[in-house]
Order: C-alpha cells, then sequence, then structure tokens
C-alpha cells in the first residue's frame, strides 16, 4: 500500500502523520486490498472568527476509487470523522463484492414445486 500524506497550508508533524497511520491501520483491517491512499489535510481561513480544519482522503482500491472529505475545528477530530466515514464506505464497498461472488445459476439445484 503507498501512503502519501500532505498539508495544505501546515506542516504535518511526525505526531500528525503517525496518528494518520494507526487510523488508517483500521481500515486496512477492514479490507487488505488497498493499492494507493492519498491524505490531504489541509487549514482553511476564510473568516477570520474561525478556522476550519479539513482532511481529505482518497483511496484507491481495485476497480474503485473512494473519495472522503470531513471538517472540523480540531483537525485530530476531523480526521476521526474522516476514519469513520471511510471505514463505513470500505465495509459497504466490501460487502457488495462480497454479494456478487454467489453460485452460478446453471449450478443451483431448481426449486420446481411438484
Amino acid at each position: 500500500m503507498n501512503l502519501k500524506i500532505s498539508g495544505h497550508h501546515l506542516d504535518i508533524t511526525p505526531a500528525l502523520r503517525e496518528y494518520v497511520v494507526n487510523k488508517l491501520d483500521r481500515v486496512v483491517r477492514h479490507f487488505d486490498q488497498v493499492i494507493d491512499v492519498s491524505v490531504l489535510l489541509s487549514l482553511d481561513n476564510h473568516k477570520e472568527k474561525e478556522k476550519r480544519q479539513k482532511a481529505e482522503i482518497t483511496l484507491h482500491l481495485k476497480g474503485k476509487d473512494i473519495y472522503v472529505e470531513s471538517c472540523d475545528g480540531n483537525l485530530y477530530a476531523a480526521v476521526d470523522m474522516l476514519i469513520d466515514k471511510l471505514d463505513r464506505q470500505v465495509i459497504r464497498h466490501k460487502d457488495r463484492l462480497q454479494e456478487h461472488q454467489h453460485e452460478a445459476i446453471k449450478h443451483q439445484s431448481p426449486d420446481l414445486p411438484q
């Protein structure tokens, strides 16, 4: 799995990098066919009153890309919400893949009423 963590208008500290990597382990534990992960952490200060921390992630899986973003006043809280959303989407994708792997119709026994 290739992991790229970058920051926009903020520096990525080793503690922040380790926090994101530890949280991503939860996602990889559910679905191990992850090819590439891109994380973008940014600071948006459009309004002078409040600074908004934003976390975005793009997860490249075999056959699908999943994009999730979340915003909060605290960057760690934004990462937590981001990982929760991503985890739900990965589990849903995994369930869809497993539902399609059913037995072919020609190999099923016919349930004909008599």
